[in-house]
């Protein structure tokens, strides 16, 4: 074996928060390799700011630095460990970023750290745009024209020679971030100056823009003799210009005769030859569609989205084989980890079809603009495997959970025929949808195919799924035409609106000519060989069944909790792996249903059996009918989940845990309002209504300001604070936008400090691991508060209040399992926000920093295990004795349009965790942790609302006393100069050069603070102020908490000696009083 026997201890770097442009396949990746290296004997020490995910679990690595991801980080970690090498092909850019820094200087070398999985050499030489371009002419690959740009001017001149549209791509940066295509030397100028301020080396590349072309992706893998195989290919359905991460995908290719696909295939391994990767490598081309011209886009020498696709497409464990690829072993040497039998330079076969659909932010966005380009916008995915196109791609639509479960988007229809055609126009995210209304009208193949560029191939087959919906609605529903709907795979429900026949009129149907569906193994290898490990999709028309239901112990159901959005995030990814595991450990045979090609939990060996499969009603029937599961678990999937528990005991099969009436009793306004009186908690008075007119009524009633929202909601979605009649009337319209069968909620308004707990319930009483609080007051979602365990600023008889009242509650809606209730703590008294009887997102993090097991705990209870045979006391569990501050990382800068201030709706997208002995260090790490990095002494603009001016002298006072320049727009630096705090007064927008918006630009401004006036957000300065912060990449805080927290870490940050703190020794934390 070629083993190196060197590497006995070995760093891996994580990718931090998720950010639009790098989701949770980071997470996927980095635990896939973290085992793969322990299976060989080597120490693994993890550093990853994320406490949401499974990857800084104690589990997965040996040590776990939940610690900001900063150079400064890396390299106490390696003072203190000494480790033998370093790999950072796992976590993204930001980790191979900072190990190419490390290596630059010199310190890895100094304390002999290897880089291993790809040199730096190689690193560079694929993100260095001016080194991949001289790599690519020696092998005689073709690369679109280009010229290197480090200022305006030469961005300029370069677009002059190469001609208009050109596209501007910065380097060494993520997600296409900076970047953009200008069709003239105005947009150029804008576009390119954002470019340069965000590339690390202040560079950037101007090239001719290929749009339009098709976009190909090669996953290759390469060890360290030269083995290279391709593990998969893919093709965008969109053309070049819209960013991979945000185009529909298949694979393997549809469209590619063979002689391209040779073609491109050689190029993809002549190019990861050239560049001496070792591991897995994604190679992105473009390819004219008239001729047989490409260029090579380009090459990202580590685990990239792709590959986490391309994983969970061919069954190929691409993250687990470039970790023993750094350890040194061939591709001839490690086996195939599904079959068993054959080996990893096997390339796998496909006999099957794959469709990636992105799930974009825009339902919780409805302000920013829609528009789809080069740079990312997505937070997740989801993806249908099925053996035709058609049927993969009606599988991929209903998994997005958005209310739509084919191409009939009623709100089209309205439509007049100009209106559509000048939307085929538009590149955004209802395109496909789009597209279909054209081809459903009638409009040709050819002129939307000039109008798009998506390939005649990709038309032909929307076409099909059209003319089904056109046969369906013509009747009669007969044998065949039934069955070939479902080959296509339309829902009952859809045909039943399409044909008019009830959906239990149509299931009897299938019942009478058996149109039931099988389930296909994903096997790597065209069932060319056994597969050892079950993973599996649905479809008709088939008859073998692969999955065989047989089993000699009891089954559970564990339901998935769907894409990665905004409000449900990877958190509940963990509670769901985390629950499986347990569930493994006490002798069940676990099943997960979940369709996120991006996570661990639908990894190939995490679950005994795992369907890669849409979260409906009918899906999940037809594998309950199949295996006939003993119990399901919706407690850890989410909203998407919970949805789905009053059908699942429909089925009958018994939810583990909280019943679906403990659920409803939770979620229902007045059944949850008289538990509440029983149990005398108290909470914010409110009323339920169903109309605008209702609503304004209430509010009168309560007083404004009033919290507007829609029930059964998850992330604050639709939530909004009211202060007049029209808020209340602008809302319930955007409410209206979703579905709405439930009625609005409508709460008085109490501004105090929040609270939340998660507990874990046996049915007797209840186990608190500790108290959570917010920083920012109520009013913003927890989600995207500052929130700091424990609860240093509530007081200890308020404290023991919120224990015995989440006892009381817990006893009274009957709650086995997890328990997460929300409180506001105001003038001594102690009020319920809203109680949820499943898993929330805070549950990774409280288990991580108490060292409490909480789901494993949680699933015991399930079979009726007591927290004191568990080794748990009922009640507060003690403090550790150390502090953790959880903070919230948006992605605005990816959004444009949306405004960045904060409010009930949840707007980030991840968070980091700074932990340590004091509050002030643990803080001072969860802002370095959030990319906020000058906190000693800068400039800052500080502009707030007038009921705000009092409440901001103090914060400006304490940083001008730090040392801060203060730049203040006419009113606030009025009020601050009369108190004598010295200001430079700042033109408001347009009253003068240069204004406000000048001096952000300029890049010499280090924060800013500004809370937002109520009224019309987008016409106001305010706005303005925020959205050019947010794109220089400037810190912007609009809540006064927010800014009161970061002086505190202003004043400490000199004296503070920041620690590395490691996670898994937190047990030995004990307070000893």
């Amino acid at each position: 074996m070629s083993k190196r026997s060197d590497i006995k201890k070995v760093i891996i770097i994580g990718s931090g928060p998720i950010i639009i442009g790098q989701a949770a396949e980071f997470d996927y990746a980095g635990t896939q390799a973290c085992r793969a290296l322990r299976e060989e004997g080597i120490e693994v020490i993890l550093i990853n700011s994320n406490p949401a995910t499974i990857m800084t679990d104690r589990q997965i690595a040996d040590k776990v630095y939940i610690e900001p991801l900063t150079v400064e980080t890396v390299k106490k970690v390696i003072l203190k460990e000494h480790p033998d090498s370093i790999l950072p092909t796992l976590g993204g850019q930001n980790a191979l970023n900072l190990a190419v820094e490390l290596e630059e200087s010199g310190f890895l070398k100094e304390n002999h750290v290897e880089m291993i999985g790809t040199s730096a050499d190689t690193i560079r030489m694929a993100e260095d745009r001016e080194l991949f371009k001289e790599a690519m002419e020696r092998i005689g690959e073709p690369v679109a024209r280009s010229v290197i740009a480090e200022n305006l001017e030469d961005c300029v001149k370069a677009a002059k020679t190469i001609g208009y549209p050109v596209v501007v791509r910065p380097a060494y940066t993520l997600g296409g971030s900076g970047g953009g295509f200008a069709n003239n030397e105005e947009e150029l100028r804008d576009i390119a100056a954002v470019g340069l301020h965000r590339s690390r080396v202040h560079q950037v590349l101007i090239e001719r823009s290929i749009a339009g072309w098709k976009e190909i992706e090669y996953e290759v893998m390469r060890d360290h003799n030269g083995n290279c195989i391709t593990v998969c290919n893919m093709e965008n359905i969109d053309p070049v210009g819209v960013h991979t991460g945000d185009s529909i995908v298949v694979a393997p290719c549809q469209t590619l005769g063979d002689k391209e696909l040779q073609m491109l295939r050689s190029a993809s391994l002549n190019i990861i030859q050239e560049l001496k990767v070792e591991g897995g490598c994604n190679v992105q081309l473009a390819l004219n569609p008239d001729s047989f011209e490409y260029v090579v886009i380009e090459v990202n020498p580590r685990v990239s989205r792709s590959s986490a696709l391309a994983s969970k497409a061919t069954g190929y464990p691409i993250a687990k084989v470039a970790s023993k690829i750094a350890l040194g072993y061939t591709l001839d040497e490690i086996p195939n980890a599904i079959t068993k039998k054959t080996y990893a330079c096997f390339e796998p076969t496909l006999d099957y079809c794959v469709v990636k659909i992105p799930r974009w932010p825009f339902d919780k966005f409805i302000h920013a603009r829609r528009i789809l380009g080069t740079q990312m916008k997505a937070t997740g995915e989801v993806m249908g495997i099925a053996p035709t196109f058609e049927a993969a791609l009606m599988k991929a639509v209903r998994c997005l959970e958005q209310n739509t479960y084919s191409l009939i988007d009623s709100t089209l229809s309205e439509l007049s025929d100009a209106d559509l055609e000048k939307r085929l126009h538009v590149v955004d995210d209802r395109r496909l949808w789009v597209v279909s209304e054209a081809l459903r009208r009638g409009v040709s193949k050819e002129k939307i195919h000039d109008i798009t560029k998506i390939d005649l191939w990709f038309l032909q087959k929307f076409q099909n799924i059209i003319e089904m919906e056109k046969t369906i609605a013509k009747g009669p529903l007969d044998e065949p035409l039934l069955r070939k709907a479902k080959e296509m795979e339309f829902l009952d429900k859809t045909i039943s609106s399409l044909s008019g026949i009830s959906v239990e009129e149509i299931r009897s149907l299938e019942d009478r000519w058996a149109i039931h569906p099988v389930y296909k193994m994903v096997d790597t290898c065209a069932a060319e060989f056994e597969a050892a490990t079950p993973y599996y999709y649905s479809t008709y028309g088939a008859d073998q069944n692969e999955s065989q239901p047989k089993s000699d112990r009891k089954k559970v159901l564990v339901i998935g909790s769907g894409p990665i959005r905004i409000g449900q995030g990877i958190e509940f990814d963990f509670c769901s792996v985390h629950s499986v595991w347990a569930l493994k450990e006490l002798g069940y045979e676990t099943i997960i249903v979940n369709n996120n090609p991006e996570t661990v939990s639908t990894d190939f060996d995490v679950a005994d059996k795992l369907y890669f499969e849409p979260l409906t009603e009918e899906d999940v029937r037809h594998i309950v009918q199949l295996e006939k599961p003993d119990g399901a678990v919706v407690q850890f999937g989410g909203q998407t989940a919970i949805k789905l528990a009053g059908d699942i005991e429909k089925m009958g099969v018994p939810l583990l845990g909280s019943s679906y009436d403990s659920i409803d009793a939770a979620e229902d306004r007045e059944r949850f309002d008289e538990i509440l009186s029983q149990c005398g908690i108290p909470r914010a008075a409110g009323r339920t209504v169903f109309t605008c007119d209702e609503a304004i009524k209430a509010a009168h009633d309560l007083g404004y300001p009033v919290l507007v929202r829609p029930s059964y909601v998850l992330g604050g979605q639709g939530m909004q604070i009211a202060y007049s009649d029209q808020d209340i009337i602008e809302q319930i319209g955007i409410i209206n936008r979703v579905a709405q069968e439930h009625p609005i909620l409508i709460d008085k308004y109490i501004m105090g400090t929040e609270v939340e707990v998660d507990a874990v319930c046996d049915g007797t009483d209840t186990m608190i691991p500790g108290i959570m609080q917010h920083i920012e007051r109520a009013g913003i979602h927890s989600g995207d508060s500052i929130s700091v365990y424990p609860a240093i600023g509530v007081e200890k008889d308020m404290q023991n209040r919120i224990v015995e009242f989440t006892r009381r509650l817990a006893k009274a809606l009957k709650v086995v399992g997890l328990l997460n209730v929300q409180y506001i703590v105001k003038d001594h008294q102690v009020y319920v926000i809203e109680a949820n009887p499943r898993s929330s997102r805070t549950v990774p993090y409280i288990s991580k920093v108490t060292g409490i097991p909480i789901v494993p705990l949680a699933v015991g209870t399930f079979f009726g295990r007591t927290l004191p045979e568990m080794g748990y006391h009922y009640g507060l569990q003690s403090e550790r004795n150390l502090v953790a501050v959880k903070m919230p990382v948006f992605s605005f800068e990816k959004l444009y349009g949306q405004d960045v201030n904060l409010g009930p709706e949840m707007k980030s997208t991840g968070e980091v965790l700074g932990v340590a002995r004091t509050y002030d260090e643990a803080l001072i790490k969860a802002f370095y942790g959030a990319g906020v990095h000058k906190i000693d002494k800068g400039n800052v603009i500080i502009t707030v609302k007038d009921s705000d001016k009092e409440e901001v002298l103090p914060i400006a006072q304490g940083l001008y006393d730090l040392g801060w320049t203060i730049f203040a727009t006419a009113g606030t630096s009025g009020f601050l100069n009369d108190h004598g705090i010295p200001t430079i007064r700042l033109h408001k927008i347009g009253a003068g050069k240069p204004d406000i918006l000048d001096h952000i630009i300029s890049g010499k401004i280090h924060l800013v603070i500004n809370t937002p006036s109520k009224g019309v957000a987008h016409h106001r300065d305010g706005y303005k102020i925020r959205r050019n912060a947010v794109e220089a990449g400037i810190p912007c805080l609009t809540s006064l908490d927010t800014a009161n927290a970061f002086l505190t870490c202003a004043r400490h940050v000199q004296t503070t000696q920041l620690s590395v703190v490691d996670i898994t020794k937190v047990s030995s934390f004990l307070n000893f009083i």
